[in-house]
C-alpha cells in the first residue's frame, strides 16, 4: 500500500524578499526625493532634515544601548544640536560651534548613571553632531555649497546600493561573518568601485553646470578621496551591525519602512560625515584649498 505525498506548498519567502525589497526601494527613493529636495533649497529647511535626523539617531542609540535616564539623556542631547545649528547658522566660529558641542556632549555624559553609560552618552551627542551639522556645513559654504553634501550622498547611496545588488548577485566568500552574517567581499568591492564611480561624477556633472568647485577638486583627487570614504561608509556599517549584535536588536528603530532606524541609514553616512569634518577643519586653518 502506498501513501500519497501532498505536494509541498510553495516558499513564501521568495514573495516576502520581494516585497521587502521593493519597500526597502520606495521608502528609499521617499527619502531620497526628501533630501534632495533640502539640499536644493538650502537654509534652514535642509539644516532642519539633518537636526531631525541627528536627534532621532541618538534617541535610537540611547535606547538600543539602554542608557539611562532615557528621556533626560535624549532632550538634553536635542538642546545640544539645536544649539550647535543656532551657532553654525548664526555665523559663530567653528571653534565656538565645536565647544557647545563639546559642552553638551559632557552634560550627556555627567548625567548617565553608569561609566560606560557616560561614555556611550558622550560618544552619542558627538556622532550625532557630525550628522546633524557637517553636511549643513557643507552646504553654506559658498566655495563648495550643492557640491559637497551631493558628493557625500553620491558616495554612500551608491556604495550601499552597489554592495547590496553585487553581494546578491555574485555571492562568494563572507567579509566579516561574524559581525554581519550577509555581507561579502564581492558586495565590498562592487561598493567601492560603485561609490568611486559615482563620487567621481559628481564634480563632472557640477563642472558641466557651471558650479563653482573647491580648487582641490581636481578628478584624482576627487576619486582617491571616494575610495577612502566608500571604505569608511563600508566600515560605518560593520560598525553598528556589531554594536546591533552587542545590543541584540535586529534594527536601531522602526521608523523607515524596509530599512529600520535612522541609524540603519545613517551609519555609513556618519563615518563620511567625520572625513569631511576633518576636511572642513583642515581648510578652515589653511592646510587644504
Amino acid at each position: 500500500m502506498t501513501s500519497a505525498t501532498a505536494p509541498a506548498a510553495p516558499s513564501k519567502a521568495p514573495r516576502k524578499g520581494r516585497r521587502e525589497l521593493w519597500l526597502r526601494v520606495a521608502s528609499g527613493l521617499v527619502l531620497g526625493a526628501g533630501v534632495l529636495a533640502g539640499l536644493v533649497y538650502g537654509g534652514w529647511p535642509f539644516a532642519g532634515i539633518w537636526l531631525a535626523a541627528g536627534i532621532i539617531g541618538f534617541a535610537e542609540w540611547m535606547a538600543m544601548s539602554r542608557t539611562e535616564p532615557r528621556e533626560v539623556l535624549i532632550a538634553l542631547g536635542a538642546a545640544t544640536l539645536g544649539a550647535l545649528l543656532l551657532c553654525q547658522r548664526g555665523g559663530a566660529p567653528a571653534p565656538a560651534c565645536l565647544a557647545v558641542l563639546i559642552l553638551g556632549a559632557a552634560a550627556c555624559a555627567t548625567v548617565a548613571r553608569t561609566g560606560w553609560g557616560r561614555t556611550r552618552a558622550f560618544i552619542g551627542v558627538l556622532g550625532a553632531g557630525a550628522v546633524a551639522a557637517v553636511p549643513v556645513a557643507l552646504r553654506d559654504d559658498p566655495a563648495i555649497g550643492l557640491v559637497g553634501p551631493a558628493w557625500m550622498f553620491a558616495v554612500v547611496w551608491s556604495t550601499d546600493i552597489a554592495a547590496y545588488f553585487a553581494g546578491r548577485k555574485i555571492g562568494g566568500p563572507k567579509l566579516m561573518p561574524r559581525v554581519s552574517p550577509n555581507k561579502t567581499w564581492s558586495g565590498a568591492i562592487g561598493g567601492l568601485i560603485g561609490g568611486v564611480a559615482a563620487g567621481t561624477l559628481v564634480p563632472v556633472v557640477a563642472d558641466l553646470a557651471g558650479m563653482t568647485l573647491p580648487s582641490a577638486a581636481s578628478l584624482p583627487v576627487v576619486a582617491g578621496v571616494s575610495a577612502v570614504a566608500s571604505i569608511l561608509s563600508q566600515a560605518g556599517d560593520l560598525l553598528e551591525s556589531g554594536l546591533k549584535r552587542r545590543y541584540g536588536v535586529k534594527d536601531s528603530g522602526k521608523i523607515i519602512p524596509g530599512h529600520g532606524g535612522v541609524m540603519d541609514r545613517l551609519d555609513g553616512f556618519f563615518a563620511v560625515a567625520v572625513l569631511a569634518a576633518v576636511y572642513l577643519a583642515l581648510r578652515g586653518v589653511g592646510l587644504i584649498a
